[in-house]
């Protein structure tokens, strides 16, 4: 049985933190479209995370424009965190249309529980990265287009065959890509092509 009584002993700062932190474990039970590059099993989206700051650190010579690779590095870890409020949604889904409006009700809901200025700077952060603007947040977003593609290549089609994907389609959905880094929008297409030709995606109709 759980019991969070012990929160009561600390003040209310250190409380609030210590009880975001807990909740943020349940990200390790989402899980997502995308197979680790084994094919083992499906990917969690705090493995997602972790492994799209790896990309950043990596990857960083390749922003179209220089970036603050430190904030980068949060957007990164901060961009999936209100999944386990909402879950994911994988990028071919129909369901996708209403992403935007669960999302926002999600991030009420776990940035609300830190203290108030940290709300306001995480969630400020996670903005960023949702709006996609600054050369921050248009690189992050390049990475987390980037590293499914890899992933779907490297189990042999994976959500492309799940959902009927053609090249066409993936070239619309990711297509954020090349604002933040035309080099790997590059390597994105010539990912897409050996998949055709392997037939883990449609052709163009």
């Amino acid at each position: 049985m759980k019991s969070e009584a012990w929160l009561g002993a600390l003040d209310d700062r250190l409380a609030a933190q210590l009880k975001f932190l807990l909740a943020a474990d349940r990200l390790k039970e989402v899980y997502r479209a995308c197979k680790v590059t084994s094919g083992a099993r499906f990917e969690n989206s705090a493995e997602h995370s972790w492994h799209l700051t790896l990309f950043a650190l990596v990857l960083k010579e390749y922003a179209v424009t220089p970036v603050d690779i430190a904030r980068v590095v949060q957007m990164l870890v901060l961009h999936d965190l209100i999944e386990y409020e909402c879950g994911d949604t994988p990028i071919f889904a129909a369901e996708a249309v209403d992403q935007a409006a669960r999302e926002q009700a999600a991030a009420d809901v776990v940035f609300g529980l830190l203290p108030a200025d940290q709300s306001k700077e995480l969630r400020t952060i996670w903005e960023e990265f949702e709006a996609a603007q600054t050369a921050d947040a248009k690189f992050a977003k390049a990475l987390d287009r980037l590293q499914p593609i890899l992933q779907n290549h490297a189990v042999g089609g994976g959500s492309w065959i799940a959902y009927d994907v053609d090249i066409e389609r993936e070239r619309a959905l990711t297509n954020k890509i090349e604002k933040g880094s035309p080099t790997l929008w590059a390597a994105a297409n010539a990912v897409f092509e050996d998949a055709v030709k392997c037939g883990w995606m449609k052709k163009a109709p």
